[in-house]
């Protein structure tokens, strides 16, 4: 998926807006046709902390509005759901996707990590010691 918003922005900047309130947010869409129903999810979308999602969200809810009924009997199920998921704002990926952009970040420290809340390292050991792994249990 193509993540929208975030053109010129490093790694870091996005975590600070992440951190001031931002989020990471998809619209789900349905389209309908007759005897076919797709359940379909748009780009994501980085939501500023001042901005509203409707400012997004609004070509989907056209389209669940026109298409997504028509299809049965999926077309209506996934139409109502879709448009719930459109008045909480989107569906919330923030966590995800910032993992993934963490994960992919050149400039990221990797020194250390932390999984399951242990802190572990990856300082280089010394060549006459075994090496040494923290896995949580």
């Amino acid at each position: 998926m193509k993540i929208k918003n975030i053109d010129g922005l490093s790694v870091s900047e996005i975590q600070a807006i992440v951190n001031d309130g931002g989020r990471f947010v998809f619209f789900p869409y349905t389209v309908s046709v007759v005897l076919a129903t797709f359940k379909r999810a748009s780009s994501i979308y980085l939501i500023r902390p001042y901005e509203k999602s409707i400012k997004y969200s609004y070509k989907h809810v056209i389209t669940n509005a026109v298409v997504g009924w028509w299809g049965i009997p999926w077309g209506p199920i996934y139409t109502i759901g879709s448009i719930y998921d459109h008045m909480k704002g989107g569906k919330d990926v923030t966590d995800i996707v910032m993992s993934e952009l963490l994960q992919n970040d050149p400039e990221a420290n990797t020194s250390t990590y932390n999984i399951g809340g242990v802190v572990s390292s990856n300082a280089v050991q010394r060549d006459d010691q075994p090496p040494t792994y923290n896995i949580p249990r």
